[in-house]
């Protein structure tokens, strides 16, 4: 750890050695914090789309996807699971098209939670919206397919990194065996989780409070973006799902952090000074980091099953966005319904 000072706001002095990342649909917070990079999920898109503002969009997918279905004899909409599916892909990729006009970077856009278990259907959604940005006129280059960070989905990412060019961002990362998966699959970025990974140790042990350095979330990154930086993995880190600001000063140098908008002004108000945690050059010359040989699925598969708060959280993680890509169709599938009347 550097004992360097920085200046500025607590926003400004963390921009200047990490990429901060919006973990917001909401195009007003990106106009506002004005981030290199977003990030969306199914749970950000349905609180997005639950803002009147964005009633527009919605309407937009729905009408892009009518073209292309028949009518019923009535002239009026079906809402089959074809089309709602159809319609929620439009979707997000309608409100990634936004958001890139006010990042400069890139914008990730998750693939459907309930396929984490589907290698060839994450491969065939990734490619699918992929085309939907390029009929778009968005280059991919400036897409990051998000997928969650199960054996199938890192073995998809692998794929669609080596033979479609489609850069991948693994989510729900909450064990080094993820990681470690992800690094031997040349994946472009991995999203491993804090928060939640602190939740998970204050309901288990009752402990609600850690210094930055203590904090179990916080050491998990550290650990995995230091063997990344040891042995030089060229996939990158971006610390995901913060509860508080002391977990991001925790992770100050990391290659990016994606941020919430609550977050992200308490940062921009505070001007409290923050060392650097997390440095490459340093990383190289620890000697207590030992390599790990490739993983086969036998092996990940067993040290996840060794790591219960990873199981737990991983399982977890993918009910709820499940549940919140539910919740969307379920919107729109209303917004069919009133068309019908």
């Amino acid at each position: 750890m550097s004992d360097d000072k920085q200046t500025g706001n607590l926003l400004e002095q963390v921009r200047k050695v990490t990429t901060v990342v919006a973990d917001s649909g909401d195009f007003e917070t990106l106009k506002k914090y004005k981030p290199t990079d977003a990030t969306t999920n199914p749970s950000l898109i349905l609180q997005a789309a639950g803002m009147s503002q964005y009633d527009h969009f919605i309407d937009e997918a729905i009408n892009m996807c009518m073209e292309k279905q028949n009518k019923t004899q009535d002239n009026k909409p079906n809402c089959d699971q074809a089309l709602i599916d159809d319609i929620m892909d439009h979707l997000f990729v309608v409100f990634g098209r936004e958001i890139l006009k006010v990042v400069p970077g890139r914008v990730s856009t998750e693939v459907d939670a309930r396929l984490s278990f589907d290698k060839q259907g994450q491969i065939n959604k990734a490619r699918h919206l992929i085309g939907l940005y390029e009929k778009m006129g968005i280059d991919k280059k400036r897409i990051l397919i998000k997928l969650s960070s199960t054996w199938e989905g890192i073995q998809a990412a692998n794929e669609l990194e080596k033979q479609h060019g489609i850069h991948c961002n693994m989510t729900l990362i909450f064990s080094f065996a993820q990681a470690l998966a992800c690094a031997d699959s040349n994946v472009t970025l991995i999203s491993p989780f804090v928060g939640r990974i602190y939740d998970w140790y204050i309901e288990k042990h009752g402990k609600k409070e850690y210094g930055i350095e203590e904090d179990p979330g916080v050491q998990s990154v550290t650990k995995i973006f230091n063997y990344y930086k040891k042995y030089d993995i060229k996939t990158v880190v971006m610390g995901a799902s913060f509860r508080n600001v002391k977990q991001i000063i925790g992770l100050n140098g990391c290659d990016l952090l994606t941020i919430s908008p609550k977050l992200l002004e308490e940062m921009e108000k505070s001007t409290d000074q923050v060392k650097l945690y997390l440095n490459k050059d340093q990383a190289k010359q620890l000697n207590d980091i030992e390599h790990v040989d490739k993983l086969d699925e036998i092996k990940f598969r067993w040290m996840m099953n060794e790591d219960e708060m990873a199981n737990d959280k991983l399982a977890d993680g993918i009910r709820k966005f499940a549940a919140d890509a539910k919740k969307l169709e379920d919107l729109i599938r209303k917004r069919l319904e009133k068309q019908k009347k």
